[in-house]
């Protein structure tokens, strides 16, 4: 929080260094920040293409619960009006991850409740220098990246590319290609005006463009069939394909004063982020996800021989297959500056950090659906006008404004702050021709606290008002998500040993949710928000990192580990499938007590081999109180991933990476229709130069 060192941080902060991120090559966001005790993934696609994460017990789901930022940047898109992230960058890119909850999340917004992920992209070089990595691998994976730039103290610039591609693991009954292609750009350029002077301006400008086409559906299968072939995918997935692309903009202008006494950090951005997903919606007669979850019902069985392409539709409307391109355009765009400054007064050494952000996004959509018949195991159109299911509009405009210092006398860092947001929303419905306005005043205080026992040892506890605001439009019935949470733990830290043992209490007094066809939501409640009253989550998160020197090998290690509860606090029932209906003492949904993530590396000048193991205990689907069933919950996992290295020279090195080498096959989640496989045993090999 507010500039301290990671070792003397009043809350919690964990970061994901560049040789970490080199070590594994994940392309999956999650699958690196399995690393940090307190977040975690409900799997969807198994390569990482929309993560779905949460921390302490936020609602993984679209990761719509965090803050995300790539360079302090907020990059989802549309942060406000629509927070769930069908966008992430490619992790390839980056040279760090952080992750900051606690107290320091009041600093970032405006997801608080849980914390905030910030990916670092690479700076500017200083000297000429460039790299390109060249992989490929089973299932058609290839990836390709390279990056060149150049500079000194007054002019620099970077280009950076990345391409990664599969054909995909899943098996449609007539064998086309299930997998998906991304490429994400970005170029920079930086100048300082004097680099000689007390006062230094720099100006930077930061261009970047993404697009993915993935063979993507939200279609699983049921239970049955998944213990038969976890990667078959049925016939009447067969049109399901996302296509979407980006494009970015962001200028900065940093002064930073005589020996770094200030700094000013002034960014403008703007991103305009198009995604169209055609995919099976539902059928005439019934949901997709009733159908799997009844297909031995006599009821049922008819519409799940259509939808595997057992049997042909009947034409009476009833087994008619919708497919819709649900097509989204989403804006989001502002300016914000941070004044990072260090003085004294008296015995009190300070740091603060004050902020402030005007922000504008929007989104809007128009989602179609069109009817299709099973014929022969083929989808054949079955003539019928398109139908459209919606076309609105939602825009926000917000203004944030955070402060915190943090105060230093001897051995104990207090750091109190405050955050505030101002929310005006609007909602247009171009179908039932209403809309809506919606204003919504938050502050969020907070306070943490660090106390050195030892130099390498200390205390710290912390509290703060965690905030998640309403869906846009809402009225004045609706409220935020509010929640007070605590934190207390010890920290150690000594040269590159780090320990750190902290429990959390999140008194949650109106948790809630937002309606996403990714969680299973029919269409007519998409992005509704529905509330789910008084809950709690608390457990505990231990992290352990030690480098230890053999000779000429160097030997890394580290775990994270991370018990979690939550409870529901009163009876309701709700309309969201993620809650449905609930008693006081339910169990919250997809969130595992026991998680655990280790990694090992033994690593020379010349050669290197690493491992990462994990273990997540199963997850409820729908909330509970008795011991949790196989059938309406993930399956406990357990994988491990391999890789190793050889440096032919100072500039080339071969290396491979064998994902999941246990070949685990496992649920990791229903949403939104039927049992869903994490990626499968998986070799990639791989040259990287650098100069």
């Amino acid at each position: 929080m507010g500039g301290t060192a990671l070792s003397r941080t009043a809350g919690s902060a964990q970061v994901i260094k560049k040789d970490q991120l080199e070590r594994f090559e994940y392309d999956d966001p999650a699958a690196t920040l399995m690393q940090v005790p307190g977040v975690y993934v409900r799997g969807e696609d198994g390569v990482g293409l929309r993560p779905n994460l949460g921390i302490r017990g936020a609602n993984p789901d679209r990761s719509k619960k965090l803050t995300l930022m790539e360079d302090g940047i907020l990059f989802g898109p549309a942060p406000y009006s629509a927070p769930a992230a069908y966008y992430f960058p490619l992790v390839t890119r980056m040279t760090q991850m952080r992750v900051i909850k606690g107290p320091g999340a009041i600093a970032y917004g405006p997801q608080t409740v849980g914390g905030a992920v910030d990916f670092i992209s690479r700076p500017v070089p200083t000297r000429t220098s460039g790299a390109a990595d060249l992989a490929a691998g089973q299932y058609g994976y290839n990836k390709v990246h390279a990056w060149f730039g150049s500079g000194d103290d007054r002019l620099g610039f970077l280009v950076e590319g990345v391409r990664i591609q599969n054909t995909g693991f899943a098996e449609l009954p007539n064998g086309a290609d299930t997998g998906s292609t991304r490429n994400d750009w970005m170029v920079k350029a930086a100048y300082t005006i004097d680099p000689d002077a007390k006062t230094k301006h720099r100006l930077q400008l930061k261009l970047a463009y993404a697009d993915e086409v993935s063979n993507e559906t939200y279609l699983g299968q049921t239970d049955a069939d998944f213990r038969t072939n976890p990667y078959r995918r049925y016939a009447a997935s067969a049109l399901d394909q996302m296509k979407n692309h980006r494009t970015g903009i962001v200028a900065t202008h940093t002064i930073e004063g005589p020996e770094s006494s200030y700094q000013l950090k002034t960014s403008a951005y703007r991103f305009d982020y198009q995604r169209t997903w055609n995919k099976l919606n539902r059928l005439g007669g019934a949901g997709a996800a009733t159908v799997l979850a009844n297909a031995d019902d006599p009821g049922y069985a008819g519409y799940y021989g259509v939808m595997t392409g057992r049997i042909d539709s009947s034409g009476n409307g009833a087994d008619t297959l919708y497919v819709g391109p649900n097509n989204r355009s989403f804006v989001s765009q502002g300016i914000q500056s941070v004044l990072s400054t260090q003085t004294k007064t008296g015995p009190l050494e300070h740091k603060l950090e004050t902020g402030i952000r005007f922000h504008y996004d929007h989104i809007k959509r128009l989602h179609t659906e069109s009817g299709y018949l099973m014929q022969g195991g083929q989808l054949v159109p079955s003539g019928e006008a398109p139908l459209t299911t919606s076309d609105n509009f939602a825009g926000t405009h917000a203004v944030a404004l955070h402060m915190t210092d943090a105060m230093t006398w001897r051995n104990l860092t207090i750091t109190p702050g405050a955050r505030v947001e101002l929310i005006n929303s609007r909602t247009e419905d171009y179908q039932t021709k209403e809309n809506k306005d919606a204003l919504v005043a938050a502050v969020m205080p907070g306070i943490g606290a660090y106390y050195a026992l030892l130099p390498s040892l200390g205390v710290l506890a912390g509290a703060y008002r965690g905030f998640s605001p309403p869906a846009p439009g809402s009225d004045s019935s609706v409220k935020p998500e509010y929640s007070v949470n605590y934190e207390a733990g010890a920290r150690y830290t000594r040269g590159s040993s780090r320990a750190e043992l902290i429990g959390f209490y999140n008194d949650y007094s109106n948790l809630t949710d937002v309606c996403t066809l990714a969680s299973g939501c029919v269409s007519t409640n998409l992005d509704r928000q529905f509330d789910a009253g008084k809950a709690r989550i608390y457990g505990l998160e231990a992290f352990v990192a030690h480098e230890q020197r053999v000779g000429a090998f160097r030997v890394p290690v580290s775990a994270a580990y991370t018990l979690t509860y939550g409870e529901f606090l009163n009876d309701f029932t709700s309309q969201d499938p993620i809650y449905g209906v609930v008693r006081k003492g339910d169990e919250l949904p997809y969130i595992p007590l026991n998680q655990l993530n280790v990694t090992l590396a033994v690593e020379h000048r010349r050669a290197g081999i690493n491992g990462a193991f994990n273990y997540v205990a199963p997850m409820r689907e729908q909330a509970g109180n008795v011991a949790i069933e196989r059938a309406v919950a993930t399956d406990e996992q357990v994988w491990l991933d391999l890789g190793g290295y050889v440096n032919v020279s100072r500039w080339l090195r071969v290396y491979t990476n064998l994902r999941n080498a246990f070949g685990a096959e496992n649920i990791v989640g229903r949403r939104p229709y039927g049992a869903r496989v994490n990626a499968p045993r998986w070799l990639q090999v791989g040259l990287k130069f650098q100069f």
